[in-house]
């Protein structure tokens, strides 16, 4: 069956440790999602370097690269001046989040025929725990294979897999083969699998901390445990705790499907830490743009825009504007989002590692809600 799906496939042990998993979790990961959606519709772009995000002769920035564009170097996040420079002959597309959505309430809708326990991470990749398979499947790779299978033949999209008996092993394994991968992490191989990992492939690891480690002779999630949680909280404080787990191979979080969510809310953790005001401004606009249509189309709305920072050294605030009516447009919410981040926040002066933008305090579009008084809420410290 994996021969006939045409998948690049690995695997971390063998048949006969089907049997030990405690929980059978699957990440799930869209291939290049938007830039895939845009090739599928229009055949002109299929098998050429293309580029969705901001303009690149001002200060947009990369939503989604093809595969083809990333073979130059381009990334998301980038700014899209540099992407035209390693991509000159790259198609340049600005991004279709209504479009892109449909797609993905078709894909969610298939992830959801096999389990009620689905967390939506963002609108091209979630985690599914199929302990429990709808249908009482009990291999958890022949589930991945089929939810792959049933998303290309609806959408003629592909998408990674990653199986494994916890949420932090289920989401490296997806990224490990890519596009249209299949990688299986068995509970009897988890320590075989991490020893030789790099320590930036862990989730929350990026360049600074990635460099400290360095520094220690850490390398590899093998390198990370043989060192004592005590130690490693003494040089990264709370962060420490996280890394000792994750070396271990440790991850007790439970997947957490959404009901009516209080709060619609996108962010992304940059490929390297930034200063740059003007990018994470961009950034914000092409956040609102998907929130507010994300909204619109679910019946919903909210008037407190809420901004998600985390700096390079993973000190993390909120800050937010509960606004005196409901946003009629995605000006308003984008407005208030950049003020926030030039007034309330140290952008421009301490690093950004990562950028988010949500709507709380939501309500049926028909709902009438009181005006509140002027003012604002904030939360946290600047």
């Amino acid at each position: 069956m994996l021969r006939a799906l045409g998948a690049s496939v690995k695997t971390f042990g063998d048949d006969s440790a089907r049997m030990k998993w405690s929980r059978k979790i699957i990440h799930m990961d869209m291939d290049a999602f938007f830039a895939s959606i845009e090739q599928r519709d229009h055949p002109e772009y299929q098998g050429k370097p293309l580029i969705v995000g901001g303009n690149p002769f001002g200060r947009g920035v990369v939503s989604t690269a093809s595969y083809e564009a990333r073979k130059f170097g381009v990334h998301s996040s980038m700014p899209a001046a540099q992407a035209r420079r390693l991509c000159p002959q790259a198609v340049f597309l600005r991004p279709d989040f209504e479009k892109y959505r449909q797609v993905s309430h078709r894909i969610m809708a298939i992830f959801k025929k096999h389990t009620d326990l689905v967390e939506n991470l963002s609108l091209d990749e979630a985690y599914l725990n199929v302990t429990h398979h709808r249908f009482g499947i009990e291999d958890p790779v022949m589930i991945a294979v089929m939810i792959k299978q049933n998303i290309f033949a609806v959408t003629k999209l592909t998408v990674s897999a990653g199986v494994a008996p916890n949420l932090f092993l289920a989401k490296i394994a997806s990224d490990f083969k890519k596009p249209d991968g299949l990688t299986v992490i068995y509970p009897d191989q988890i320590e075989s699998f991490l020893k030789n990992l790099p320590v930036r492939k862990i989730p929350g690891i990026g360049p600074v901390t990635e460099s400290e480690l360095h520094k220690l002779k850490i390398f590899t999630a093998g390198d990370l445990a043989v060192h004592s949680q005590a130690f490693l909280q003494r040089e990264f404080g709370k962060f420490g705790l996280m890394l000792y787990q994750r070396a271990q191979g440790i991850d007790e979080r439970e997947v957490e499907p959404e009901s009516e969510p209080k709060q619609y809310s996108t962010e992304e953790t940059f490929m390297e830490d930034t200063k740059d005001v003007h990018f994470l401004k961009e950034k914000l606009r092409l956040f609102t743009r998907e929130v507010f249509y994300g909204l619109k189309e679910s019946g919903r709305i909210g008037r407190t825009v809420v901004l998600k920072v985390k700096y390079f050294d993973f000190e993390q605030i909120t800050r937010s504007l509960t606004l005196k009516a409901d946003p009629q447009d995605e000006e308003i919410i984008s407005r208030t989002a950049c003020g926030l981040l030039e007034q309330k926040t140290l952008a421009g002066k301490k690093a950004v590692r990562l950028i988010g933008l949500g709507i709380s305090g939501l309500h049926r579009l028909e709902e009438t809600k009181p005006i509140p008084q002027e003012g604002d809420l904030f939360m946290g410290k600047a």
